[in-house]
Parts: C-alpha cells; sequence; structure tokens
C-alpha cells in the first residue's frame, strides 16, 4: 500500500526505495544526481543576520490621511546563501519607486492604528523586454487552480487532459493576502481574485485575471474611487485591529506554496492604539524610515522558512509526485493522482530573514523577537541552548518570555523553554540576555520533526529535526552593552487589556479529511479537504468549489468545532477574523483549555490529529472569504473552503 502513512522515501545514488516508515530518517528534499546541494557543506554563521527595512511610502503621499505604497513583485537575484556559494534568483516584494528595496523577503510595512494603508499591489514578473516570465519552480496544472490557459470559462478550476502534461510555463497569477488584517472582501486577497502581469506576449485566449478580480476591483471603485489596472490590484487596510504582528504573502488559487517558496512574503506591523504598550516600556528601536546604515535595533522581526538548493544556488522543489514516495504512475488519464504535487514539503536547509544559518550579536539587555514560522509544511519547535549540536531534547539556556500572538499582546507574559510554532503562526517574545557575559555563544535551535508534526514531545513521541541542519536555525554572540537598558523586564510587564469575546449564538460542526485515490485505493494522498460532519458524526469531505456550507450572519459569534480525522495536526486559517481557542478534545479525553501562550487572540491554531478544536470568532465584515489549512501543499490541493458572512 503506497501511502505517506507507511512508507518514506531514500534517494540512495539517484535509486529511490519504499521502505517501512521509522526504519531510516525522514524526508528531507534534494534533488537526485549531482545537482544537488549538500546541506552539510553550507557554512554556518558566516553571514550577519538581516533585520528587514522599513518599506518607503510613495513620495507623493507623506503627510496624507492615507499611507499609499506602490509595491512590486519581481525576480532578481539575492545571496541567500554564504558568500563564496553561488546567488539564488528568487521572487520578492519591493516599492516601485525605490528599486533597491526588491528583497527577500519584503521590507517590513510599518502601519499605525486608525491610519488606513492603501498598496497598489502590481505583477512585475516580467523581463528586460516586458515579457511574462516562467515560474522558478514546476506548477502542476492537473490541481484545481488558477488555469489561465483556460480562458474565462475555464480559469479557477481543475482542467482535463488526455494525457499526463508537463508543469505549466506561462504568465504567473499572483494576489496578496493581508494575513491577520480584518479587511474587507475585495481588499481581502481572495484566491480566485488573481491577475497576470500586462505583457504584451501573454497568450491568445488566456485569462488575465481570475473569477473575482473584476467584481471586487468594481467594488473598490465604488468605496474608493480608485480604479485598478491591468496587471495590479489596490487593496486598503484600516488598521482598526489591535497592534499585531500580520504579515503579508501570496494567495493565488494552488500557487500558493510556490509563490510563497520563490520568495513572496513580508512583514506588516501594526503599531500604536489603546491596545499597545508606551514607547520605552519594551525593547526598541525597531527599524524607522530614513534610518542610517549599521543602526542597531532591539527589536527584530524574524521569518524562519526551509528551503533546498541546487549546487549552482538555484531553489530545489519537488518536479514530480515520485520525489515523495516513490509513486511513478499511471497519472493522467489511467488515474486521479496530481503527476508533480507533493502532499508536504520539507526542505533540508534552514532560511532565516533571507540567509542560510545567519548569525546575529546581542547585547547583555532585554530583545524583542517577532517570530513567524513562514515554511509550507514544517512546523518548529525553538529553543536557546549553549551548543547547536547538544543532545536532543536540549536543556534550555534561556527562556522565551511570551507576550504576543496573531491578535496582539497576551492577557499576560507567558514564561517558555520553548516555542511551538506551526506554519503562518507568529510569536512575539522578550529574551532577556542581560545575565549573560560577554562572549557567550547561544544558538537558536529548532526541535520540531522533519516531517507533518502531529502533536507529542521531541525525543519522546518523535525525533527532533536532523541536528546539524534543520535542528539549527541562528547564532546569537553576547557583546557589550552599549547602553543602559531601561525596558520593563518582562516577569513586571502588565500587558493592555484583554477583552475576550462574548457568547457564541451558533456551533459548526466542521471536518479535516484526507482521501486516497479513487481508482487506485492504495495510493494516496491524493488530496486534503474540510468539510462539515453528519448526524453520526462522519465527516463529509467537500471540495474548493462545492457549495458553500458557512454562512455566519453579520456579527455573529461563533463556535467553530474543527474534528480532525487525519493523522496530522493541521494549522487552520480563517480569514478576516481573529479568533479565540477556546478548548481541544482528544477522543475519549475530556477537553483541555488553550496553551497559555493561546490565550490571546489568533488567526491560526493548530488542530490536533484525531481530536477536536474549537474556536471562537465574531464575523463583522460582510463579504467573501476563505478558510483554510496554512499547510501550504495541502491548502492548494483543496484543503480550502469559501464562507461568505451575511
Amino acid at each position: 500500500m503506497v501511502t505517506r502513512r507507511r512508507v518514506v522515501q531514500a534517494a540512495v545514488g539517484g535509486m529511490v526505495a519504499l521502505v517501512p516508515a521509522g526504519s531510516v530518517a525522514p524526508r528531507l528534499w534534494a534533488a537526485s544526481g549531482g545537482g544537488a546541494l549538500d546541506p552539510h557543506k553550507v557554512e554556518k554563521y558566516v553571514a550577519p543576520l538581516v533585520v528587514p527595512p522599513v518599506m518607503p511610502s510613495d513620495r507623493e503621499a507623506v503627510g496624507a490621511s492615507v499611507d499609499h505604497y506602490t509595491i512590486g513583485v519581481r525576480q532578481f537575484r539575492q545571496q541567500v546563501l554564504p558568500p563564496g556559494l553561488p546567488a539564488t534568483t528568487v521572487w520578492g516584494y519591493g516599492s516601485i519607486q525605490n528599486p533597491s528595496t526588491f528583497h527577500y523577503p519584503a521590507f517590513t510595512i510599518e502601519a499605525r492604528s486608525g491610519t488606513p494603508v492603501r498598496v497598489r499591489w502590481r505583477n512585475q514578473l516580467q523581463n528586460r523586454r516586458g515579457g511574462y516570465l516562467p515560474h522558478l519552480l514546476p506548477v502542476d496544472p492537473t490541481l484545481h487552480w488558477a488555469n489561465p490557459p483556460g480562458g474565462i470559462r475555464g480559469r479557477d478550476a481543475r482542467p482535463v487532459f488526455r494525457s499526463t502534461p508537463g508543469p505549466y510555463t506561462g504568465p504567473v497569477p499572483i494576489v496578496t493576502h493581508l494575513h491577520g488584517g480584518l479587511n474587507s472582501e475585495e481588499s481581502d486577497g481572495y484566491t480566485e481574485a488573481w491577475y497576470l502581469p500586462d505583457a504584451p506576449d501573454i497568450p491568445a485566449g488566456y485569462a488575465q485575471s481570475g473569477s473575482f478580480y473584476d467584481e471586487f476591483g468594481r467594488k473598490f471603485a465604488d468605496r474608493f474611487g480608485v480604479v485598478w489596472n491591468r496587471g495590479e490590484a489596490v487593496f486598503q487596510y484600516p488598521n482598526h485591529e489591535r497592534a499585531s504582528t500580520f504579515w503579508f504573502h501570496d494567495h493565488a488559487l494552488g500557487v500558493t506554496r510556490l509563490n510563497v517558496y520563490a520568495g513572496l512574503a513580508g512583514f506588516y506591523l501594526l503599531r500604536g492604539g489603546p491596545a499597545d504598550l508606551p514607547e520605552g516600556v519594551l525593547p526598541g528601536p525597531a527599524p524607522r524610515p530614513g534610518d542610517p546604515p549599521g543602526r542597531t535595533y532591539y527589536e527584530i522581526p524574524v521569518v524562519i522558512q526551509d528551503r533546498s538548493f541546487h549546487a549552482d544556488g538555484s531553489l530545489s522543489y519537488p518536479s514530480g509526485r515520485a520525489d515523495f514516495d516513490g509513486f511513478k504512475g499511471p497519472y493522467v488519464p489511467d488515474s486521479d493522482i496530481a503527476p508533480i504535487w507533493n502532499p508536504e514539503f520539507f526542505g533540508n536547509t534552514m532560511v532565516t530573514n533571507g540567509r542560510t544559518w545567519p548569525h546575529l550579536r546581542v547585547e547583555p539587555r532585554r530583545y524583542r523577537f517577532r517570530f513567524l514560522n513562514g515554511c509550507n509544511s514544517r512546523s518548529l519547535i525553538l529553543k536557546l541552548v549553549t551548543h547547536p549540536l547538544a543532545r536532543r531534547p536540549a536543556h534550555a539556556a534561556l527562556p522565551f518570555w511570551q507576550i504576543g500572538s496573531e491578535g496582539g499582546f497576551l492577557p499576560s507574559p507567558v514564561r517558555l523553554d520553548q516555542l511551538l510554532v506551526a506554519p503562518a503562526e507568529r510569536a512575539d517574545v522578550i529574551v532577556d540576555f542581560t545575565s549573560i557575559a560577554a562572549g557567550t555563544e547561544l544558538y537558536l535551535i529548532n526541535e520540531g520533526p522533519d516531517k507533518a508534526f502531529q502533536g507529542g514531545k521531541a525525543g519522546t513521541d518523535f525525533t527532533p529535526a536532523a541536528p546539524a541542519t534543520t535542528g539549527q536555525i541562528m547564532k546569537l554572540t553576547v557583546g557589550a552593552l552599549t547602553a543602559p537598558d531601561r525596558t520593563v523586564p518582562p516577569s513586571q510587564l502588565s500587558l493592555p487589556t484583554f477583552e475576550p469575546l462574548g457568547e457564541a449564538s451558533r456551533t459548526r460542526r466542521l471536518s479535516l479529511s484526507e482521501e486516497n485515490s479513487a481508482s487506485l485505493p492504495h495510493v494516496g494522498p491524493r488530496h486534503m479537504l474540510l468539510g462539515t460532519l453528519d448526524g453520526h458524526g462522519a465527516a463529509v469531505p467537500m471540495h474548493w468549489d462545492d457549495p458553500i456550507t458557512e454562512h455566519p450572519a453579520v456579527g455573529a459569534t461563533e463556535i467553530w468545532e474543527i474534528h480532525n480525522f487525519t493523522a496530522d495536526a493541521h494549522p487552520i486559517h480563517v480569514h478576516e477574523v481573529q479568533f479565540q481557542v477556546v478548548d481541544r478534545q482528544q477522543t475519549g479525553h475530556p477537553a483541555r483549555p488553550a496553551e497559555p501562550w493561546e490565550s490571546g487572540f489568533k488567526d491560526t491554531a493548530l488542530a490536533y490529529p484525531k481530536g477536536v478544536t474549537r474556536l471562537k470568532a465574531t464575523f463583522d465584515r460582510p463579504g467573501r472569504y476563505v478558510w483554510h489549512c496554512h499547510m501550504l501543499e495541502h491548502e492548494d490541493n483543496e484543503m480550502m473552503r469559501p464562507y461568505t458572512v451575511g
């Protein structure tokens, strides 16, 4: 039975063998043959951590009541690997008025509570002649995806092929989602509101935008008097949320995993308002517009991702299903298994703020780190230790004080020896180095598994990440103190008032499932699915284009009871809302409350296998939104559903 639950792939000398699970190390992706870059040969801790600068606003808009940005998506080369190794071709966001700002990850958008931000997001994936650029990575055209070749009638669909196709090589659809933002539907980055670049060589008959692009463009024009031009979309973010760590990333239907892997992600930090703290209470400064080169920062956003590379420095990503579980076909038209899509991805090299295994020099004082798990599928368990190869699970040398999650500050600080951060989750933490002697070297390590997280403890329930590669993130070296630290110790912090949501008027029962092939029933998974439950408590799996089943009323507070029938823990993200985790309940056990670090508002939470996770949310904006698993390979193949408010 060829399923991911019973086999793992071992690549030895370019040959693929199917072996029982648990008999070899978990899968880490590397191209077969001589083209892969061995992560053991990538020198660690030779390049400094990049602290993302602030994205500049449009010059003519300075001082306006709305902060305006014109941000493009381009292809360029960047030194992701250490100096001496080849540069990497990536995609990234940048200010069109400031070409030097294009970077992976993007420069940070700094937003102020109550001041709207309007972004003109432009697809500039074009060559020097203006023609479109194909994708850097293999696009599977057999999924239910944006499908520009399908034209107006066939876009946003699963196309029919009479033989197994190769990767799609046409113009790339994009649409940007502000993850965590509470915005109207036309500015949410809806997955079927994508658009192609304004290139002269778009093939005849191709759809140039998604099914909802025109509708949302009209709504935006009616609301703000601004027209979307070809190859772009304009979104406005009111910024009425609590001060929070948001991020923006691509969200185009069926290619999110590839567009984000290529580099399309960046921080969006919302500050001020009644749910923030006065300046000087927490460690700072953070980057600001116009900072001189070399300025020292004590608040640092940190996005952690796993990647694999070819020896020439290019990004490496699986080009066929066989790379995942050894299944070499049959594919279309003799089965329903997608020929290119992989159910999950785990890279063999850790990249932090766009560099492999960087180092950071810190002072003996308090620092604020805003951690983001930007991995496609990998859950992270972060810990600070004194030796990078310490036996796992390692002893923590310093604690984290978590003060915030996706929806702003927690009710009170939480002291933790480790941080569990699933894909798309954020952890706003303080690390206190004041007691650490100058010259001390510390290491941020990862003890999460090199496979899909299923819950449990490292070393007991699963093997931690490979200590020499994916088990290491970053080195921190303590230097001399340059100025007094007058910030408040985390144990003494009083965080802004937290007002929990009111009583729920309805409970919805929802399901997470995966299905094997219908034509080859012992091959799978074919795709992952969201759905509902029937009257007997059995899952009713549904596809992306099945009729919508969730219609909360405007202003309604509901509990979404998520039943996970799979073997993996899925990070579930609900657009448009910040929710509270009510409790979790494993089969045969009493419900247990949310973890202490989940006591605030969140937009992404783990739904553990063979159990129920209950989320409470208030739906206060009418419109069409989505909820989905944020393991991007899952999201791209049916584990996403639309819902409507009102």
